[in-house]
């Protein structure tokens, strides 16, 4: 890979040299902008076209400054690369081409080769202890880590999803430096690494937009999380896509997971962003842009981004796993066969139809590639917002979950771990953060205010025994413990990971580019038939059945192979039976013979 010069960021601190620094900061509110370097006086900024505010000044990497507000107002910068302390503490000027990387030539790796591992890098132990356990996730067969939000957060505990100052990765986890090793590291050894960023809200401390750029946001449309974003402002977009940008341009991530983008009221941003990076990355660079989306729009996945994680997969799938039907997953819980049905046979099963509150969301997604739909059984959020953080291993039978384990990561869909997952760790994934005050008591009691409308919880005694986010030890219980890898029972369950893993990159990402869905049947209650053509003119069988009883299946033809059942010796039994909680993953390589 040739190099590029380095990208002129509009957003945050740029080194004109070594010792000189240019500074900007867009403050329409204010009636005047200084800078305060560490140790120096005020410098008053120029005001200039478009209420940017800017100076030029005697500052090299690791000058520590912050800007004042109509002489009153310390506030870091919004565009912080570093932090000297918390997200109240003066920011720091960052070198962004200082690091030199060891791997500039990695051009990434093809989506359809992605077996993604969320993990939390806080939980992890930090940047440098994740590095210690890459070398054993791609001998697994993952193929990409996704790190949860980076963005400087209140306190040095929290989930990520609080951030408020975009351009600066949480201290507490490691240096800028030390994350662009671990970027660099994973490189090394084949691995890709996204970031999950949050462009729907800021976090409820630590946030001065308000003060001095009060039309960041426009108070005639909420959010869960108050007014929203005004995406309709170039200064706004600007704003975020330049991040975008810095994550992807100069820590070098290979791609991104957008969280909660049906809370971005201007759909043309998002289609403004994909464009801007796929114009700015290097020709041959393999760059992947990922939605979470409960809205289910599948036309953003022609649009330029590359997929959507399938909450609807998940959420059906759970539902028959666990027979649980509070909350969303009464949405899934009524006519749970069709709906398994459609999602294995289309991708989204909320394509336009109505929920359980009458509204109807989603588009048809059955023309896309299966490839468009990232499938999981466990994510932060589907783990963390249960009330103790419960894994799934400890709410289903353990063969309905080696049965839906096959799907994961034998389908034709993107399959994604969540740590811990694939040696079934037992440690919850609670909800954390570390607020103080008033802010910490609201958090608390909001958070067990949630689960009132659940049964279980009814009784406010009851969820008073809800895990406080601001404990300390609610994010020690959340580590996961990998001393007991090796121990027997979770030995065997990195092994079925491990054996499916090493299947789906000898048997099918080979064919999956330019695969489709052929569609599914039922078979009976919550059991299914589902097919798909790989790219090749090959044939992806799936029967699954996780109900208690066996149910009928036509046999196979004599050309099919069988990849993998997830009950063993099941195929010495009468052919026409799939035994109660069994998946059975076939390949067939003359197209047509099982139709």
């Amino acid at each position: 890979m040739q190099n590029r010069p380095a990208r002129k960021a509009q957003h945050g601190p740029v080194l004109l040299g070594d010792f000189r620094t240019r500074f900007r900061l867009w403050a329409p509110d204010a009636q005047s902008v200084s800078l305060v370097l560490d140790g120096s006086e005020a410098l008053p900024m120029h005001e200039g076209e478009d209420d940017w505010y800017s100076i030029e000044a005697e500052a090299g990497a690791g000058t520590r400054y912050s800007f004042l507000i109509d002489n009153e107002l310390h506030v870091p910068d919004p565009a912080s690369r570093a932090q000297s302390g918390d997200i109240h503490d003066p920011s720091v000027v960052v070198d962004p081409d200082a690091y030199q990387w060891r791997n500039r030539d990695w051009l990434g790796r093809p989506w359809h080769e992605t077996v993604l591992y969320e993990l939390h890098v806080g939980a992890y132990g930090g940047y440098a202890q994740i590095e210690q356990r890459l070398q054993a996730l791609a001998e697994l067969g993952v193929t990409a880590i996704e790190l949860m939000p980076l963005a400087e957060f209140p306190g040095d505990r929290n989930w990520g999803y609080d951030g408020v100052l975009l351009y600066a990765p949480e201290a507490s986890y490691g240096t800028p430096e030390q994350l662009k090793h671990l970027i660099d590291t994973a490189h090394g050894l084949g691995l890709m690494v996204f970031i999950d960023v949050v462009y729907n809200h800021f976090g409820p401390d630590g946030n001065y937009l308000h003060r001095y750029a009060k039309h960041f946001f426009r108070h005639d449309q909420q959010t869960p999380w108050g007014d929203a974003i005004d995406f309709r402002r170039r200064e706004v977009r600007d704003f975020f896509i330049d991040n975008a940008l810095m994550w992807l341009m100069e820590y070098r991530f290979d791609g991104l997971r957008m969280d909660a983008v049906h809370a971005i009221p201007d759909r043309t941003f998002l289609t403004e962003l994909a464009e801007r990076v796929r114009a700015e990355a290097e020709s041959g660079r393999h760059v992947h842009l990922v939605l979470e989306n409960e809205d289910n729009r599948s036309s953003l996945l022609t649009q330029g981004f590359t997929a959507q994680w399938d909450d609807d997969g998940h959420n059906i799938l759970h539902t028959l796993l666990t027979d649980e039907s509070q909350g969303y997953y009464a949405d899934y819980h009524q006519d749970s066969t069709n709906k398994l049905v459609r999602f294995l046979g289309e991708g989204f099963i909320y394509q336009g139809h109505q929920n359980r509150r009458g509204e109807s969301r989603g588009e048809p997604s059955g023309h896309l590639s299966p490839t468009s739909f990232v499938l999981f059984l466990q994510n932060h959020d589907q783990t963390g917002n249960r009330a103790f953080g419960d894994r799934l291993i400890g709410l289903t039978d353990p063969d309905a979950l080696k049965a839906a384990t096959t799907v994961l990561l034998l389908s034709p869909m993107i399959p994604l771990l969540f740590m811990g997952e694939e040696w079934g760790a037992r440690e919850p994934f609670l909800f954390f953060t570390s607020h103080h005050g008033e802010l910490a008591d609201a958090v608390r009691e909001g958070r067990r205010g949630e689960f009132a409308e659940f049964a279980e919880f009814a009784d406010e005694h009851t969820r008073e025994r809800i895990p406080d986010p601001n404990a300390v030890g609610t994010f020690e219980a959340s580590k996961p413990d990998f001393s007991k890898r090796d121990q027997p029972e979770h030995a065997e369950w990195l092994e079925l990971y491990r054996r499916l893993l090493k299947i789906r990159h000898e048997e099918i990402v080979p064919r999956l580019e330019g695969s489709r869905f052929l569609g599914a049947e039922a078979l009976g209650e919550a059991a299914a038939l589902a097919r798909w053509q790989l790219g090749d003119g090959s044939e992806l069988r799936l029967e699954l059945n996780l109900s208690g009883t066996d149910v009928v299946v036509m046999p196979v033809s004599s050309e099919a192979q069988l990849l993998h059942s997830s009950r063993e010796n099941t195929t010495e039994r009468d052919p026409n039976a799939l035994p109660a909680r069994t998946a059975r993953m076939y390949l067939n390589d003359v197209p047509g013979e099982n139709e």
